[in-house]
């Protein structure tokens, strides 16, 4: 068996985990995203409830009502402040998750070069041994 073919297994494992390695790369942007457009959704939530209040702050509001905007305001800031905590772990997590699809696709990369030289190279042994059995039957036609 050849250095190539022995090496085939070796590289299919290296070739699943960069695609392992791919896939939770890929679910880690995604959560990063959906956790990024959940702090949009509370940004924005909290800037109309803001504008709301200031609209109906116009007609009159009595003191308790108010209270209850503010109450609720500091809420709505405070779930902005966990969410922007969240990402911030996320990116950390996703940046983690970047650097190991990167090892692996470094690994596979330096197999799949290794196979590729051992082709290369069993290419040339089955080119020389060609060579050298048509320059043999050349030489056996020459003598008879």
């Amino acid at each position: 068996m050849t250095r190539s073919k022995r090496m085939q297994p070796v590289q299919r494992v290296a070739q699943n985990r960069e695609q392992n390695a791919v896939q939770e790369l890929g679910q880690s942007q995604q959560n990063l995203d959906a956790q990024r457009a959940r702090l949009e959704e509370l940004r924005a939530y909290r800037e109309q409830y803001a504008r709301d209040f200031e609209q109906s702050g116009g007609s009159g509001l009595g003191a308790a009502r108010v209270r209850d905007y503010r109450i609720f305001l500091n809420r709505l800031g405070e779930a902005i402040r966990q969410q922007e905590n969240l990402i911030e772990q996320c990116c950390s997590q996703h940046e983690q998750t970047r650097r190991q699809w990167l090892e692996t696709r470094s690994h596979s990369q330096a197999i799949d070069k290794v196979v590729h030289r051992y082709r290369r190279e069993e290419h040339r042994q089955q080119e020389r041994r060609e060579q050298q059995e048509q320059d043999e039957r050349t030489l056996h036609t020459h003598r008879k």
